[in-house]
């Protein structure tokens, strides 16, 4: 089954190694057996926004012709300001986008983690107020996941690990590390599998 992952930095994995990111640890966990996702892609792109994954990650789905997608986005979002009511009316575009060519059980959408955990988190704002906010982005990708049937994984629980645990995250600070990706998709995996008919 042919698999694009659409995203941001937490997608393409920034400053892990390629078998790190979550995409790739997805395609693993989930093994050989019939039907399996293939990752053919991965467009997630270090600093991009809703109307960043709607101008040049959806339109290169034509040429790839998905057959399952993963969608993970808000958090720059939240760092650059954008009005809450903006990016939900991005997720929706996002979402009605995906649901003209899959079924809604062939996407599957993942909650932004809490970069404010980690020791580079400061910088990106005030930790408090982008906490809450993170939390409010959540809110708006599990509300308009939920009202078209498709499946919503919160992962945001798992970043807090961060707080107290530096093994969760990578060696820029900020990001989350192969370890903390294992623990999201184990959280993940089992959702994909009941998706995908395993």
């Amino acid at each position: 089954m042919r698999y694009v992952a659409l995203g941001d930095s937490y997608t393409i994995g920034t400053s892990v190694p390629a078998a790190d990111r979550w995409p790739d640890r997805l395609v693993v966990a989930l093994g050989p057996n019939e039907p399996t996702l293939e990752l053919v892609a991965n467009l997630g792109v270090n600093g991009y926004t809703s109307a960043d994954l709607i101008r040049d990650e959806l339109p290169a789905l034509d040429d790839l012709r998905p057959e399952f997608v993963s969608v993970l986005i808000g958090v720059n979002d939240v760092v650059q300001g954008v009005r809450p009511d903006g990016y939900t009316a991005n997720v929706v575009r996002i979402l009605e986008t995906l649901l003209a060519r899959l079924a809604p059980t062939r996407i599957v959408a993942v909650a932004t983690p809490d970069y404010t955990m980690t020791p580079a988190g400061g910088d990106y704002g005030d930790p408090r107020q982008q906490h809450e906010r993170i939390v409010a982005t959540n809110a708006t990708l599990a509300q308009a996941a939920a009202a078209r049937g498709i499946a919503f994984v919160d992962i945001f629980d798992l970043s807090l690990r961060a707080a107290g645990d530096r093994s969760l995250v990578a060696d820029d600070g900020l990001h989350p590390s192969g370890v903390q990706y294992e623990l999201w998709v184990e959280r993940i995996a089992p959702v994909v599998a009941r998706l995908i008919g395993r």
